[in-house]
């Protein structure tokens, strides 16, 4: 069910990583709900980020929710050490898991909630067996691996469709959207369907990101 207010999720990534804890509480100041975080591996995206040891000291920081977001292969393996790190939800890309529902099993037995994200490329369809047993989905609007790309428009119809779905099968499951959130289009993402905008360029690179933010949520009430 859509949020009555839409959350705004910083991305870490496009934090200054020499000012961790001062960007945090930027964040923070800016009203922000979640503080994402993008992991990635350098095998299922063609990038390296951080790995649980930077999940924890963003943690150790803020009492906002840590949304950490697997972008790598095989996150069975590290699911364990990104909740003992600090995190209160953890998405991994359906992608990426070759038995999805032991994974989002395999989350939730740490008490923490369970999302999946998709690919531009990859139908909302393919996650209708799964839907039911998720607290998150995340509908990639750019290809995952690297901050400031554009949005990508088809997102808008694969958020539509997936409120459709969630509405009948799972209505308290939330839509979150990364890749390319901006001032410009985040009331079309909002209207479509989505609950929570990841915005990292958009937000940590702008000249007063509290303003930003409250723009952004002004625009999707």
């Amino acid at each position: 069910m859509q949020a009555s207010s839409t959350l705004i999720a910083p991305s870490i990534l496009s934090a200054d990583f020499t000012r961790l804890a001062s960007s945090i509480e930027i964040a923070e100041k800016a009203g922000a709900d979640w503080m994402h975080c993008d992991v990635m591996d350098g095998a299922f995206v063609p990038n390296i980020s951080f790995g649980p040891f930077i999940v924890q000291a963003i943690a150790s920081c803020t009492k906002m929710v840590i949304d950490t977001h697997l972008m790598i292969a095989e996150p069975d393996r590290y699911i364990e050490d990104f909740v003992k790190a600090g995190s209160h939800q953890i998405t991994v890309h359906q992608e990426a898991c070759s038995h999805l529902h032991r994974t989002v099993q395999f989350i939730r037995s740490f008490g923490v909630k369970a999302g999946v994200s998709i690919n531009p490329a990859t139908p909302v369809s393919t996650l209708e067996a799964i839907l039911p047993d998720l607290d998150l989905v995340l509908v990639m609007s750019v290809n995952p691996g690297f901050g400031g790309q554009k949005f990508i428009p088809s997102a808008i119809g694969k958020i539509r469709q997936l409120h459709s779905m969630r509405m009948q099968m799972n209505p308290s499951m939330v839509i979150a959207v990364d890749g390319g959130v901006t001032e410009e289009n985040a009331q079309s993402v909002v209207s479509a369907g989505a609950d929570a905008l990841i915005a990292g360029t958009a937000f940590f690179k702008a000249a007063d990101p509290a303003a930003t933010a409250a723009r952004i949520k002004a625009l999707t009430r």
